[in-house]
């Protein structure tokens, strides 16, 4: 039995959010400059996003650009917005044809005019698509949305638009970004590191976490499947007891 065939349909993450690292790394080890890295890992991207919507999976979120990232090098910060802008370009009839719905979250104010207009247009062209919503997280960072979250809800409060008492988490979840998808059920991180680093914060509160040591260029439908697999062997209590769940 091949990888594919041992995922189950029934149990599939509604939500999958990667954290895709290693790109750098991946570069120096062929010699190469970082931004060679970053394109090759646009093929992952691709890979990952066509067998997701082949198995079912409704929501993809992928940590593409985060608010720290602005202070990487200019030129690998241009060459990042260049790719961004070649890869909505190339890759609206992959997400036409396969019915897939783009959208995505961050602080896109700080996009350069040319990405953002073009990153607008791929999302208009889509927003009929039912088949997935894959959500790119560009100029992210979870404590600056939870910050204006809690900003938003104030000032609703202040004018008397919510009362404290009536505050609770789906008030939160109203306010956030991700106020149109449902909770992250599977948490992906590429390249060995174990940490979160500022992505999804309130949203992975019951996530499972899957950490793999392969560099994100080097990231298969192969590596994808064994991730589900694994998420899929996990019992999910959600603070419960296994007796409670039998």
């Amino acid at each position: 039995m091949n990888l594919k065939e041992s995922i189950q349909s029934k149990t599939l993450p509604k939500h999958i959010a990667i954290i895709m690292d290693g790109n750098g790394r991946w570069a120096k080890k062929q010699g190469m400059m970082r931004a060679f890295g970053h394109e090759n890992g646009t093929k992952s991207v691709r890979t990952t996003v066509e067998n997701c919507a082949e198995l079912g999976v409704q929501n993809l979120t992928l940590y593409a650009f985060s608010t720290e990232n602005w202070n990487r090098p200019k030129l690998e910060v241009q060459a990042l917005m260049k790719l961004l802008i070649s890869s909505l370009k190339k890759e609206i009839n992959t997400l036409q044809d396969n019915n897939i719905k783009l959208s995505a979250i961050g602080n896109l104010s700080l996009l350069p005019t040319k990405v953002h207009n073009e990153l607008l247009e791929v999302i208009n062209k889509t927003k009929t698509n039912t088949r997935m919503t894959l959500t790119l997280a560009l100029s992210y960072g979870s404590r600056e949305e939870l910050l204006n979250t809690v900003k938003e809800i104030s000032n609703k409060v202040k004018n008397n638009i919510i009362s404290p008492a009536a505050i609770d988490e789906s008030i939160i979840n109203e306010h956030l970004y991700t106020h149109d998808l449902p909770d992250v059920d599977l948490l992906i991180r590429t390249s060995g590191e174990q940490r979160i680093s500022n992505f999804l914060l309130w949203q992975i509160a019951y996530a499972e976490l899957y950490f793999t040591d392969v560099l994100w260029p080097d990231f298969t439908k192969e590596h994808l499947y064994e991730a589900i697999i694994e998420f899929q062997k996990r019992e999910r209590r959600f603070g419960k007891t296994s007796e409670q769940l039998n």
